[in-house]
C-alpha cells in the first residue's frame, strides 16, 4: 500500500452476504471445499461467498484490547480479518524468535475464530505496512552483498529459517484442518519491485512445502503492476483507494473468469513528521461493487509502538509518526468514527440477521501531572553503556559488534573522534538520518557546515526509521555509513557508543542531575483504581522517545502533526507509574524552564 489517490470510500456497496454469514466457524474436522477461486465468484464449501474483510494488526494493538477491536469489527458487519506478520518483530536476532505476549499470533487467530471471523494471513516475508524496512529485520543488512526480496542466498536462507518457525504454527489453523484461515497472501506488492523473476515462485514453494494448502493470493497496486507481482497458481488482487472500471478491466484481462477482489481498499492514509495530518471524508462517489470482494485497509490502524514506524524515500526522506491511526473506521484508541457508522449502516442492509450490538467504549481519563525527578545527561549515560567500540573508520549501526553479533537495529549511536583544528565539516549523504554535532560536548547544531574551535568532535546520530517501500531497501543502513570530512580530509579513529534504547539499556541508569541537553529524564505519575486509557502531551520537549513502566510508547517530535502519544490503560499500574523520556533536541530558552513546561497526561479524542 504505497500509492495514494484522492477519493476515500465509496457507498453504497451492493453486497449479498446472507450466504456467507450462514457458514459456521466451528472447528469441524474433515472440511474439504475451502475457499475456491475457480469461477467468477468465490465459493466456500461449494457455496457462494463474498469476502468482506478488514485489517487489524495484532502487533499494533495491546493484547488486552484484541477482543475489543475484533468485536467492534464483527459488529460492523465484517466477516474476515486480515493481518500481516512482521518478521522483524518475531525474529529480532538470528536464531531468536518471539511468539508470545503481544506477538502470540496463534492466540490472535484463535480469538478471531472464537468471535466468528475468517482470516486471511499475510506472512510476507516483506509486508511493507509502513514498518521499518517493510517488516524485514535490520540484521539482514550486515551482509554487504545482501539483495533483499530476491533469491540471493543470504536472503533465502534467512527466509527459510523464519518460515521454519512461523509456518508450523499456522498450518493447523487452516480452514481444511478446522481453523479459520481461508487464504494466504504471498509476499506483498512485488509488482512494484520485481527485481527477480524466480523470487515469487520461491516464496510459493516455501509456503506449500511447509504445509500451506489454502487459496494463495498476491496483491499489487494498479498502474500495470499486476503481472510482475503475480505467480502461477495464485489469485491476483488489487490495492487501491479509488475504484474505477479501468482497474477492473486490467485485472479481468489478466485472469478472466476469476473472482474480483480489492485486497487493500484504503480507508485513509499514514502521516510523516512535518506534514499535515491526512483526513479523508467518509463520503465518496457512489459505486456499485457488483460482486467484488474487498478488504478495508485499515479497519483499525493502532499504534507504531517503540521504533516500528518506517519512512518515505521519495521525493525526499521523511520519517513516519508513531500513531498509525490511518483515519480508519476505528480510531487509534478504538473510538467509533463517522466512517464506522457509515459502514455499519451500509453492511447491515445485506445481512440476513441483525448485526451484534456495538461494544461499549472505554473510559478515557485525565491524570495529575507527572513529576520529573531524575535526570542524566547523554555524557553521564555513557558510563552505563556497554564497552564502546573502537574503529579507524565510521561503522553503520547494523554492523556494530553488539546484540550478539546482530548489530544495532534502532535508537541512537554516538560517534566520537579527536580533531586538531577547526574548519568546514561535510557529510555528503553519509549521516543517516539526523546528527546532533558537539565539540568538546558542547552542542553546536544539527549537522551542517560549522567553524570548529575545540578538540573532541561528537556526532549523535538518530535512526529515524528505515524506508518501508521502494527499490532501495538494500541501502537502508543507519548511523554513519561513510566518511565525514573535515577540510575535505576523512575523519579517522572513532569511539562508537551504541544507545539502542532497549529496556535493558534504560534500566542501567537512574541518577539525579541538573537538566542538560541531550538527556534522559525519569518521573512518576499516579493513577487510582483501574487505569484508563489516556494521551500524553509534551509541549516544549522538542524531540525524543517516551517510556512508560519500561515500555517504549514511541517517538515524539514538536514539528507534528502528531501532538500526543496514545497511552493504553493496560500499560499503566494502579498507583505509581514510571515515566522515562529521552530528549534529543530542545529550544534553547525552554531548557531553563523544562520542569515548568512538563504537562500532565491529558485525555482527548485523537492525537493531532
Amino acid at each position: 500500500m504505497m500509492t495514494q489517490s484522492d477519493v476515500l470510500m465509496t457507498s453504497p456497496l451492493s453486497l449479498s452476504l446472507s450466504l456467507s454469514l450462514s457458514l459456521s466457524l466451528s472447528f469441524t474436522m474433515g472440511r474439504r471445499g475451502g475457499l475456491s477461486a475457480n469461477s467468477s465468484q468465490f465459493t466456500l464449501e461449494g457455496e457462494p461467498f463474498r469476502i468482506l474483510g478488514g485489517s487489524v494488526h495484532y502487533f499494533r494493538v495491546p493484547r488486552a484490547y484484541w477482543r475489543d477491536r475484533l468485536m467492534k469489527m464483527k459488529a460492523c458487519g465484517i466477516n474476515t480479518l486480515t493481518t500481516y506478520v512482521p518478521w522483524s518483530l518475531h525474529q529480532p536476532e538470528r536464531g531468536v524468535f518471539h511468539f508470545h505476549t503481544e506477538l502470540d499470533l496463534e492466540a490472535y487467530i484463535n480469538l478471531a475464530a472464537e468471535i466468528g471471523l475468517w482470516v486471511i494471513l499475510r506472512p510476507g516475508p516483506y509486508i511493507c505496512s509502513e514498518l521499518d524496512l517493510g517488516g524485514l529485520p535490520s540484521w539482514l543488512l550486515r551482509d554487504r552483498s545482501m539483495r533483499l526480496r530476491t533469491t540471493h542466498l543470504g536472503f533465502t536462507e534467512a527466509v527459510n529459517q523464519f518460515f521454519d518457525k512461523l509456518i508450523p504454527k499456522v498450518v493447523p489453523l487452516q480452514y481444511k484442518k478446522g481453523g479459520p484461515i481461508i487464504a494466504i497472501q504471498l509476499e506483498n506488492e512485488y509488482g512494484s519491485f520485481a527485481m527477480d523473476s524466480t523470487y515469487m515462485p520461491f516464496i510459493k514453494e516455501a509456503l506449500q512445502s511447509r504445509g500451506i494448502n489454502e487459496l494463495l493470493l498476491t496483491s499489487d497496486n494498479q498502474k500495470g503492476l499486476l503481472k510482475g507481482g503475480g505467480v502461477s497458481g495464485a489469485l491476483r488482487t488489487l490495492n487501491l483507494q479509488k475504484l474505477n472500471l479501468g482497474d477492473i478491466k486490467d485485472l479481468n484481462a489478466i485472469q478472466p473468469k476469476s473472482p474480483m477482489m480489492v485486497m487493500e481498499y484504503w480507508t485513509g492514509w499514514f502521516d510523516a513528521w512535518g506534514d499535515l495530518h491526512h483526513v479523508l471524508s467518509p463520503e465518496g462517489r457512489v459505486i456499485s461493487f457488483h460482486g467484488i470482494s474487498i478488504n478495508l485497509y485499515m479497519f483499525h490502524g493502532g499504534t507504531n509502538f517503540g521504533f516500528m514506524s518506517g519512512a518515505l524515500a521519495n521525493p525526499v526522506y521523511k520519517a513516519l509518526i508513531t500513531s498509525y491511526d490511518y483515519d480508519a473506521p476505528l480510531s487509534e484508541s478504538g473510538e467509533y468514527t463517522p466512517k464506522y457508522h457509515l459502514l455499519r449502516d451500509l453492511f447491515s442492509r445485506y445481512q440476513s440477521e441483525a448485526l451484534p450490538d456495538m461494544p461499549a467504549l472505554r473510559w478515557k481519563e485525565t491524570y495529575e501531572p507527572a513529576i520529573m525527578y531524575q535526570h542524566l545527561s547523554l555524557w553521564d549515560v555513557l558510563s552505563f553503556t556497554e564497552e564502546p567500540f573502537k574503529s579507524p573508520i565510521p561503522v553503520n549501526m547494523e554492523n556494530l559488534p553488539v546484540n550478539n553479533g546482530n548489530g544495532q537495529s534502532s535508537g541512537y549511536t554516538l560517534y566520537e573522534t579527536t580533531i586538531t583544528n577547526g574548519g568546514s565539516l561535510k557529510s555528503g549523504d553519509n549521516v543517516r538520518d539526523r546528527a546532533l554535532v558537539f565539540v568538546d560536548r558542547h552542542y553546536i547544531g544539527i549537522f551542517k557546515h560549522r567553524s570548529l574551535e575545540l578538540m573532541t568532535l561528537s556526532l549523535l546520530v538518530e535512526n529515524c526509521g528505515r524506508v518501508h517501500y521502494g527499490k532501495d531497501l538494500d541501502k537502508q543502513r543507519k548511523g554513519l555509513v561513510g566518511d565525514i570530512l573535515l577540510n575535505n580530509a576523512p575523519l579517522r579513529d572513532f569511539t562508537i557508543y551504541s544507545l539502542d534504547m532497549k529496556t535493558s539499556f534504560i534500566d542501567r541508569f537512574s541518577l539525579p542531575h541538573s537538566p542538560s541537553f541531550p538527556g534522559f529524564f525519569l518521573g512518576r505519575m499516579f493513577t487510582y483504581g483501574y487505569p484508563s486509557d489516556t494521551f500524553i502531551k509534551l509541549p516544549g520537549w522538542g524531540k525524543g522517545v517516551v517510556f512508560i513502566n519500561g515500555l517504549n510508547l514511541g517517538r515524539y517530535w514538536s514539528i507534528g502533526p502528531q501532538q500526543t502519544l496514545y497511552l493504553p490503560g493496560p500499560f499503566l499500574n494502579s498507583g505509581v507509574n514510571q515515566v522515562g523520556l529521552n530528549r534529543s533536541t530542545y529550544n534553547m530558552w525552554l531548557l531553563m524552564l523544562m520542569t515548568a513546561f512538563w504537562q500532565h497526561l491529558q485525555s482527548k479524542n485523537g492525537n493531532t
